[in-house]
Parts: structure tokens; C-alpha cells; sequence
């Protein structure tokens, strides 16, 4: 006796609840990575709110701690770097400290040891210059050293007046990094300026002695 034709058909019954179990799978590990994904979103986006908020609060202490200084006029307080003007520290072309330069750093000395006890950093100190060039017979090469040693006669300052050397790093940047254009000798009074900025401490640094 012949058999019909969908006697003949296997049946698709099983093999459609195969599919529909792989695609379910599917949906499943889809839907575990999106989870995880957010997760791991939510746990980065935690850790730059709070590397933010420290940030700002570092940048407030700091303010708190100079706001003597700062209300002088004699410096300024931009994204956590102070500022203060080449011409209130040195002679032009010059990197021997001026008498109102000295007593200017040492007055930011107690701010600063307050700051540093109060936050895990270190302190950046760069001096930078304006785009002239040396005369031949200056006493510099260029304005490589130039702004170097003049970081360098802060930082020491610094330091022998009660700023710890372990947190101290000095370096010069000529006149690469101008604030404003070298168009007018007032722009390039402000670009002739050191800065000192906190950084995070290097990890290669010892641990303090208790």
C-alpha cells in the first residue's frame, strides 16, 4: 500500500524547536553581554566622576591655601597651575632670582607644605619664555636653558625654603608652549612666566619614611 507524501516528510516539529533553542541561546548571551557591557560602563564612568570630583577639590584646596598670595595680584590660579609672570621673578634674559621674586616664593612656601600634606602630588615647576632669540654673546644658549635654569632657580629656592626636594620637579619648555600668540610685547610678557602645577607622584617614588 503506497504511502502518502507527508508520510514520506519528516517531520519539522523538532527540528524548528532546535532552532528556536539556538536562537533563545542567542538572545541569552546577547543579552548577558549587553549587561556586562553596561556594568563595565557604569563602573568607568564612577571612577571619572570621582577622579573629577578629586580633581576639584584638589583645585579648591589648593586655592584655599594661596589665597593670600593670590589676592597680591602677583599670581594666578588657572586649572589647578600657578601662574606668575617672568618679569616678577627675573631680569630679562636673566635667571637670578629678583629680591620681590624671592620673597614672593617664599611667602607660597607655607601654602604649599599645606597642600602637599593634604594631598598625595607633586609639584611641577616649568619655565617657559617668549619666541625672541639670544643675542650671540647672551649668557644662555637659547631659550632651552634659559627656561630650564629658571625652573631650576625656583625649584631650588623652593626647596631651601621649606618645600620638601622629594616634591619637586623642574623643567623648561622654552617658548613651545605660549598662552597667547608672540604677536605684541605684552603677549609675549605673559608667555615669559614660570608655573608650578601639582602631578600625580611618580610610582617609581619611594614610600615616605613614617
Amino acid at each position: 500500500m503506497p504511502l502518502d507524501e507527508e508520510e514520506l516528510e519528516p517531520p519539522i516539529w523538532p527540528a524548528f524547536g532546535d532552532l528556536m533553542a539556538c536562537l533563545f541561546g542567542l538572545f541569552v548571551l546577547f543579552f548577558v553581554w549587553v549587561v556586562m557591557t553596561q556594568v563595565i560602563l557604569d563602573g568607568e564612568l564612577g571612577r571619572e566622576r570621582q577622579r573629577l570630583a578629586t580633581a576639584r577639590a584638589r583645585v579648591q584646596s589648593l586655592e584655599g591655601a594661596l589665597v593670600g598670595p593670590l589676592s597680591s595680584g602677583l599670581i594666578t590660579l588657572i586649572d589647578g597651575r600657578i601662574g606668575i609672570r617672568g618679569a616678577v621673578l627675573f631680569d630679562s634674559s636673566e635667571a637670578q632670582l629678583r629680591p620681590e621674586g624671592a620673597h614672593l616664593l617664599r611667602e607660597l612656601v607655607p601654602p604649599l607644605n599645606s597642600f602637599l600634606k593634604q594631598n598625595d602630588v607633586a609639584l611641577m615647576v616649568s619655565g617657559f619664555t617668549d619666541d625672541r632669540s639670544f643675542r650671540r654673546n647672551a649668557r644662555f644658549l637659547d631659550n632651552w636653558e634659559l627656561s630650564t635654569q629658571r625652573a631650576l632657580t625656583v625649584t631650588r629656592a623652593l626647596a631651601e625654603a621649606g618645600v620638601p626636594p622629594r616634591t619637586l620637579i623642574a623643567a623648561g619648555f622654552a617658548d613651545h608652549q605660549p598662552i597667547v600668540a608672540n604677536d605684541s610685547d605684552a603677549h609675549r610678557a605673559q608667555n615669559r612666566r614660570v608655573e608650578i602645577a601639582p602631578i600625580p607622584r611618580p610610582k617609581t617614588w619611594r614610600a615616605e619614611p613614617p
